[in-house]
């Protein structure tokens, strides 16, 4: 993994004089374009790191140079340590458990069993997304395309992709790569995609940013929806769209307003309140509703 081994090489570096991008690449098993690329990232973070070549030559720290533990205050480790843990969560190793373990010596009195937050960025299928994580990150990493089989609503697909980043977001993992179909830049769910491979080439790096994952970029609100809710659901509409998403009616019942990016997450998302909601808004989503609940009717009466 790439943070481990960036520590890893710096903490080399901080211990022996000097190395070679060799030694490197037989330590951390990787090859001698991923040190260098390792390097030139550890250079840009501002880790004055200086390399000669011929005889006796090698990569080096600048004389003079040492880290200065004093620079992280108690809470930043625990926040680092935090954060160590949720990536050994779902990387189906114990990579960021060893790292940790490299950092706490000489930190007891940061380092405690008691750390008072706790994440897990692993999903309800945990021992199938974690290779394919891990196998994601290394492509990165490389530079090297992938090849998959996705399946989405709109149909089954085969994709190639240039994948740029790893995403954590609505409870799911997803990869941000440049679609070969599409000729766009695209984002794909892990657990909607298998027989994931990389196909042997690689890729110069697109200027590309940081995508916008924002809600209101990624689905834009264009449905408004007007709802009579059973207060028993005030939970649920609290948790999805916050405490001012509703008012308390006269009866008890709560009268929601909201909106909504697409027809079918909106009839999927009616329907799991079953009987404790009536739709007021938009007339045609309650036409729909109706020809559902009409076909579910069919369905089970004919047993």
């Amino acid at each position: 993994m790439k943070i481990d081994r960036l520590i890893g090489i710096l903490s080399i570096l901080l211990q022996k004089k000097k190395t070679t991008a060799l030694e490197l690449a037989e330590r951390f098993e990787v090859s001698r374009r991923t040190i260098n690329r390792d390097i030139e990232n550890l250079c840009k973070a501002g880790i004055p790191i200086q390399t000669s070549q011929g005889a006796g030559g090698g990569i080096s720290i600048m004389e003079g140079f040492a880290m200065e533990r004093t620079l992280l205050t108690s809470k930043d480790m625990k926040m680092i340590l935090a954060g160590l843990r949720s990536l050994d969560s779902v990387s189906g190793s114990h990579y960021y458990g060893q790292l940790m373990e490299k950092i706490k010596p000489g930190s007891s009195d940061i380092v405690t069993g008691s750390d008072a937050i706790l994440i897990d960025l692993s999903s309800w299928n945990k021992d199938a997304i974690a290779p394919k994580v891990s196998f994601i990150q290394d492509a990165i990493e490389e530079r090297t395309m992938l090849a998959f089989d996705y399946y989405a609503p709109s149909g089954d697909s085969h994709r190639e992709i240039e994948p740029y980043y790893l995403i954590f977001k609505w409870s799911s993992w997803y990869v941000y790569g440049f679609c070969l179909m599409r000729q766009d830049f695209r984002m794909f769910k892990l657990n909607r995609m298998s027989g994931i491979r990389c196909i042997g080439r690689h890729f110069e790096m697109r200027s590309v940013q940081t995508p916008d994952l924002s809600i209101g970029n990624l689905y834009p609100p264009e449905i408004k929806v007007t709802a009579i809710v059973e207060a028993r659901m005030k939970w649920r509409l609290i948790e999805e769209f916050g405490s001012d998403c509703f008012t308390i009616r006269e009866d008890g019942r709560l009268l929601f307003s909201g909106l909504y990016s697409d027809e079918d997450s909106l009839l999927a998302w009616i329907l799991t309140f079953g009987d404790q909601i009536k739709l007021l808004e938009p007339d045609w989503v309650k036409e729909k509703l109706l020809h559902i609940a009409n076909k579910i009717t069919i369905m089970y009466g004919d047993d």
